[in-house]
C-alpha cells in the first residue's frame, strides 16, 4: 500500500477519530464536572472501565487479533464467508450474554477486586455507590461485542469509517445525560447522591453503547454480508485456536491494568485519610490517559486499521519483505504526529489540562497534568509497540507476541509496587504514569526481536534517524515556549482560565509552525509527504463542496 492510498484510507478514518475524540473529551470533561476527581468520580470510572476490561480480558482482544485475518480468507468460501461470520457473531454474542449475567451476579467481588480500599471502614458508601454503578454499566459488554464484530465485518469489507464515526452517537449520548444531570445536581458528593441520580448516570451510560453497536447493523448489510441467528463450531477451530494465545496476550495486559486500577484507587482512599482534597486516584489516571490516546487514536488506530487486511493479504501470499517495508512506513507516518505530541505533553501537560477541565480546582486540573506528561513519555513507543503488534497478527501468530507484552507489564508492575512504597500518597498516580512509559519504551526492543521470525530483522535503525530528527525538531519547536511558560510561572502563577486559554492557543500557533518548518530543514521525508496529502485531501474535499454547490 502506497503511503498516498495508506493515507487516503485512514484520512477518513482520522476525522470521525477526530469528531469522536472531541465529543469524547467533551464528556469527560462533562462527567469531571458532575462528579469531580475524587472518590465519587472513582466509583463511576472504575465501574465504567469494568465492562471493557472484562470484554477485553475474555473476548475482545481475540476479535480484533484474528477477526479480520479470518474472514479475509472466508471470503474464498463458496458461500463467500456467510456462515463463517455468522457462526462466529452467534457464538460470540452467547458467550458475552453469559458473561453480563455472570458479570452482573458478581458485581460485589469484581469491586473489591479492582477496588479492594473501597471496603475500608468509612467508605462503605463509595463501595456501594462502586457496585451499583457496576451493575448499570455491565450490559455495556455484550454491545462491545456487537459493536466489535459488525466494525470487523466492515473493515474486511473495506468500509473503515463507520467503526470510527458510531462513537460519536455513543458520546453524544453521554453528554447529553450528563448535562442534564449537571443542569438538575451541580454540586454532586458520594453523600448526597440519590439513587434516581445514579441510575440515571449509569444507564445513560450503558444506552451510549447501545446505539453505538446498533448504528453498524445497516452497514454490515451494505458490505454484502449476510448475517442471521446461525449456531455452531463448524470452520471455528482455528478461529478460537488463535484466540487461546490472544486471550493470554490480553489476560497479561489486563491483570497490569488490575494493578494500576489498584494501586490508583488505593492512592485516593490514602489521600482522602491524610485530609488530602485534590483528586490523586484512578480518575485523574483515566483522564489523562484519555488525552494521551488522542494523537495516538487518531493517528496509530486510523493507519493500522487501514493497513491490516492489506497486510494480511501480503502475508498470506508469503511477502515478508513487503509486509516489513509496510510497518516501517507505518511507524514512519506515525511518528510525523505523535512524537510532536508527546514532547508537547510533557512540556505542556499541566496547562493543557488546565485548560480543558471546568468546575474542578486548580490543584486537580494541574495533578490530571502532571499524570498526563508522565505518560506523554511513552506514547510513541507504544504506538510502535501497537504497529508492530499487527505484524504479528497479520501472519496469524498470537502466540510470540506474547512474551513481549509479558516483559512489559513485569516491568510496568514492579515500578507501580515499586512507586506505592517509596512515593508519597499524592505523587503515585504520578508515578504509575511513568512506570507506564518506562515499560514500553524497554519493551519495544523485545517486540522488535521476537518480530524478525516473520518479517526478518527490523533493526531499531530503520526508523530511530527518522525518529531523531523529530524529537529534536519537536524540542527546538517547543522548548522557548516552555522556558517562557516557566519564568512566567504559567502554571504555578494565578493565571485566570482565560489566560491559560491564551497560553494555551499561543502555544498551538507557535509551535506546529515551527516543528514543521524545522523537520522540513531536517530533510525529515515523511513530513513533506504529510504536508502534500493535507493539501490533496483539502483539494478533494474543497472539489466536492464545490461539485455539490454548482
Amino acid at each position: 500500500m502506497k503511503p498516498t492510498e495508506l493515507f487516503h484510507a485512514s484520512s477518513v478514518m482520522a476525522l470521525g477519530t477526530i469528531l469522536s475524540r472531541i465529543t469524547g473529551f467533551i464528556r469527560g470533561i462533562l462527567a469531571v464536572a458532575v462528579l469531580g476527581t475524587a472518590l465519587l468520580a472513582d466509583t463511576y470510572n472504575v465501574a465504567n472501565t469494568l465492562p471493557f476490561i472484562l470484554y477485553n480480558l475474555l473476548v475482545g482482544g481475540a476479535l480484533t487479533a484474528i477477526f479480520v485475518p479470518q474472514l479475509v480468507r472466508s471470503f474464498d468460501d463458496e458461500d463467500g464467508g456467510h456462515a463463517f461470520a455468522s457462526r462466529l457473531v452467534t457464538s460470540i454474542s452467547a458467550i458475552l450474554l453469559g458473561l453480563v449475567v455472570i458479570g452482573t451476579f458478581l458485581a460485589p467481588l469484581l469491586v473489591r477486586i479492582y477496588a479492594p480500599e473501597f471496603t475500608n471502614a468509612g467508605f462503605e458508601r463509595e463501595f456501594h455507590l462502586a457496585v451499583a454503578f457496576t451493575r448499570y454499566c455491565l450490559p455495556q459488554i455484550f454491545f462491545l461485542g456487537l459493536f466489535t464484530m459488525f466494525g470487523q465485518v466492515a473493515n474486511a469489507r473495506g468500509s473503515f469509517a463507520p467503526l470510527m464515526w458510531a462513537p460519536i452517537a455513543n458520546n453524544l449520548v453521554v453528554i447529553v445525560i450528563f448535562t442534564g444531570v449537571l443542569i438538575q445536581a451541580p454540586h454532586l458528593a458520594s453523600g448526597t447522591i440519590t439513587s434516581s441520580q445514579t441510575q440515571i448516570l449509569g444507564w445513560g451510560t450503558t444506552l451510549g453503547v447501545v446505539i453505538q453497536a446498533l448504528i453498524l447493523i445497516p452497514v454490515v448489510k451494505r458490505s454484502g454480508i449476510h448475517l442471521r441467528l446461525m449456531f455452531g463450531w463448524q470452520g471455528l477451530g482455528k478461529s478460537f485456536s488463535l484466540a487461546g494465545w490472544t486471550l493470554v496476550y490480553v489476560l497479561i495486559s489486563q491483570l497490569g491494568y488490575l494493578v494500576t486500577v489498584n494501586i490508583s484507587t488505593s492512592a485516593a482512599i490514602r489521600s482522602a485519610k491524610e485530609g488530602i482534597k485534590t483528586g490523586v486516584g484512578y480518575t485523574p489516571f483515566s483522564n489523562a490517559y484519555l488525552i494521551m490516546m488522542l494523537p495516538y487514536s487518531i493517528v496509530t488506530i486510523s493507519i493500522i486499521t487501514a493497513l491490516l487486511p492489506h497486510m494480511s493479504k501480503l502475508a498470506i501470499e508469503g511477502k515478508r519483505e513487503e509486509v516489513r517495508d509496510q510497518l516501517i512506513k507505518a511507524i514512519k507516518m506515525v511518528g510525523v504526529i505523535t512524537i510532536p505530541s508527546s514532547v508537547a505533553f510533557m512540556f505542556f501537560g499541566p496547562l493543557i489540562t488546565k485548560v480543558l477541565y471546568f468546575g474542578i480546582g486548580k490543584d486537580d486540573s494541574t495533578y490530571i497534568g502532571y499524570v498526563l506528561s508522565a505518560l506523554g513519555l511513552g506514547l510513541v513507543f507504544f504506538s510502535i509497540n501497537l504497529i508492530l503488534i499487527r505484524g504479528f497478527n497479520a501472519f496469524e501468530d498470537t502466540r510470540t507476541q506474547v512474551l513481549s507484552i509479558l516483559l512489559i507489564n513485569i516491568i510496568a508492575v514492579g515500578l507501580s509496587y515499586l512507586f506505592l512504597a517509596t512515593l508519597k500518597t499524592r505523587w503515585i498516580t504520578i508515578g504509575l504514569g511513568g512506570a507506564f512509559s518506562i515499560s514500553y519504551i524497554a519493551g519495544l526492543f523485545v517486540t522488535l526481536a521476537l518480530l524478525k521470525r516473520h518479517t526478518g530483522v527490523i533493526r531499531f535503525g530503520d526508523f530511530a534517524g527518522q525518529h531523531t530528527r523529530l524529537y529534536l525538531s519537536s524540542v527546538l519547536a517547543m522548548a522557548p515556549l516552555y522556558v517562557l511558560s516557566t519564568l512566567l510561572h504559567w502554571v504555578t502563577g494565578d493565571s485566570s482560565k482565560l489566560e491559560h486559554v491564551g497560553q494555551l492557543l499561543l502555544v498551538m500557533l507557535i509551535s506546529p509552525v515551527a516543528y514543521f518548518m524545522i523537520a522540513r530543514l531536517m530533510k525529515v521525508e515523511e513530513i513533506s509527504i504529510a504536508s502534500e496529502l493535507v493539501k490533496i485531501q483539502f483539494a478533494r474535499a474543497t472539489g466536492r463542496t464545490r461539485k455539490s454547490n454548482s
